[in-house]
């Protein structure tokens, strides 16, 4: 039986492992490996004199790594027939655990087998698919003038995993959300030189967001270009984007956008550069002049701070839990009962708060005796009187949307409803169309909205999605687009929350390492300590740099500021020996 998966991070234990293992139905969660963080100068090899024909095709997938023109590196491995016809273009597997298997050899004639797992595929624009499945192709060679060159290939490009990680850096670009408020991350992956890396960005960002997002997201580059090279802030063109000196980016087209438009268009720029550690000052230029008179000196992360990917509106709400059924405020010090229908209820079963800590989601059991009638959705202020908003068999745990303006649930595993509250306190239910992805599964178990409302995390027949959100012209909203993310968890996913714009934390049903960290592209998968849960983990609420979970004992949290060595489970002061379910806005 084919060995699928690829290697596993341990983040709790450091611990790197280089082999990889069989995926049984309760596995280790695979990992395709570190992202590097720092420019990787991997050599890419030219062929070597006299080499054998396995050990030479093994070469050609290491120089397939580096794209430029059109992969003149991995050509050189190619007779000149197959160099002129090979297209590399057709697509790019990412592979893993590759096998070279001798198939035929007689004289100046060879033909190998090359079997490997396909864990990935690269999209053009750099977008990472994770997917699950084996690649077979036989390749044959021929001896020329005493060398050994590929004469025929299947169409695209085989990427070595190890190598791509050499090779490829992943960077965030920055649309925005339908409202103008919130940056969304769209991850690409880039084999570029330091230098040029900012002009690469700058255009992937002009081009605008993957197909993933179109519809979802606003771009303020769509209808500019780049007038000149970018340069260094004082018009230097050596090491742009490289240390100190910032970038000067000269942008055509921007006529037409008002004061809020170049606004948006300058987060955009600072925060992709800025997240890609190209320093700034970013002085833009707009059609010959400063893109805005207030910054011609350049601009900084602080005069977008609004836009801030990292921004998070955890900290001032604080966290909150279930227990035994009702709401209670969480310090150091214990725990404080609330007033109103919330905090006074018995039979509460997961709860949301609203980002700004006023509102409160919560599903409650109910007096009914009918099957279909057996859960509420109750939607007020936290302190106050409550309304049903929505009933159903099974509800899944609420999720607020960005602005606090809806509140989403799914009700009998397949109907995604979307409850809006007036001012008076009225609510409505309205249907979200999931007309698109309803071919994933037929029972969804967890549904959270990320911070900037374009996306949502699902689980599905207990498999994980990253789904795009999409607002109609009519006002509607539907679910597409899609991807699936955790390929090789191994378990199936109990309960999942977004810790940033960029990952996402996940509870497996799984005794050996119950949480994980996935990136939302799908492309890396960590796996966090166990030490101190006793599984099952049966919920999890997280932020960039706290991860809050609830186990068969008690709640605790991971702190990603500790240090490596000492990063384990602690019990939450306040609720230490405390069967409860943790709480944060979202």
């Amino acid at each position: 039986m084919r060995r699928r998966g690829v290697c596993v991070t341990l983040a709790a234990a450091a611990l790197l492992l280089g082999g990889c293992a069989s995926v049984p139905n309760s596995s280790t969660p695979q990992a395709i490996g570190t992202i590097a963080r720092e420019p990787v100068n991997a050599e890419v090899p030219a062929p070597t004199p006299g080499r054998e024909p396995d050990l030479l095709l093994r070469d050609s997938f290491a120089a397939s790594t580096d794209p430029a023109d059109r992969h003149a590196a991995a050509r050189q491995f190619l007779t000149p027939a197959a160099a002129a016809t090979w297209d590399d273009a057709a697509g790019t597997s990412i592979v893993d655990k590759v096998d070279v298997l001798p198939e035929s050899r007689s004289g100046d004639k060879a033909n190998y087998t090359v079997r490997a797992n396909r864990v990935g595929e690269l999209d053009p624009g750099g977008v990472y698919r994770a997917v699950d499945g084996s690649f077979d192709a036989t390749i044959r060679l021929v001896r020329t003038d005493g060398e050994w060159r590929i004469d025929g290939l299947p169409p695209g490009v085989i990427l070595d995993r190890a190598q791509f990680l050499k090779t490829y850096q992943r960077k965030a670009l920055y649309f925005l959300d339908p409202t103008g408020t919130a940056a969304v991350p769209d991850l690409r992956w880039i084999a570029s030189e330091p230098q040029n890396t900012a002009a690469t960005l700058i255009r992937m960002l002009i081009d605008g967001p993957k197909a993933s997002l179109t519809g979802a997201v606003s771009n303020q580059l769509t209808d500019v270009t780049l007038k000149d090279p970018i340069t260094k802030a004082d018009g230097r063109s050596a090491a742009v984007g490289v240390g100190f000196g910032g970038l000067r980016i000269e942008f055509e087209g921007t006529g037409p956008l008002d004061v809020v438009s170049r606004d948006r268009m300058a987060a955009q720029v600072v925060w992709t550069l800025a997240n890609a550690e190209i320093p700034g000052p970013y002085v833009l230029i707009g059609d010959g002049k400063p893109l805005d008179d207030r910054f011609p000196n350049g601009w900084t992360t602080a005069d977008v701070a609004s836009l801030n990917p990292a921004t998070s509106t955890s900290a001032p709400v604080g966290l909150h839990a279930l227990r035994d059924g009702a709401l209670v405020r969480v310090s150091d010090s214990g725990v404080e009962s609330l007033p109103g229908y919330f905090g006074t209820a018995q039979g509460l079963r997961s709860i949301a708060l609203s980002r700004d800590g006023k509102l409160a989601a919560a599903v409650a059991g109910t007096s009914r005796s009918g099957p279909d009638q057996s859960a509420a959705l109750m939607v007020g202020p936290v302190e106050g009187f409550a309304t049903p908003a929505v009933e159903g068999a099974t509800l899944t745990r609420p999720t607020w949307a960005l602005g606090d303006t809806a509140v989403w649930t799914v009700v009998d595993g397949s109907k995604v409803v979307r409850v809006t509250r007036a001012a008076n306190g009225e609510v409505v239910a309205e249907p979200v169309d999931t007309t698109a992805i309803a071919s994933l599964g037929t029972n969804i178990t967890e549904l959270r909205l990320s911070r900037d409302g374009v996306r949502a995390a699902a689980v599905i027949d207990g498999k994980v999605y990253v789904i795009t959100v999409v607002q109609r012209a009519d006002g509607s909203f539907g679910l597409t687009g899609a991807r699936p993310i955790a390929v090789g968890l191994g378990s199936p996913a109990v309960a999942l929350d977004w810790s940033s714009g960029e990952s996402i934390v996940v509870a497996r049903a799984a005794s050996d390492i119950p949480v994980v960290t996935v990136a939302v592209d799908g492309s890396r998968m960590d796996a966090l300590p166990s030490r101190n849960l006793t599984p099952p983990v049966t919920s999890v609420d997280s932020t960039p740099t706290t991860t809050f979970v609830a186990d068969s004992r008690a709640v605790f949290q991971l702190n990603a500021g500790d240090p490596v060595g000492d990063r384990y489970w602690r019990e939450v002061p306040g609720l230490t020996g405390v069967k409860a379910i943790p709480v944060l806005p979202g």
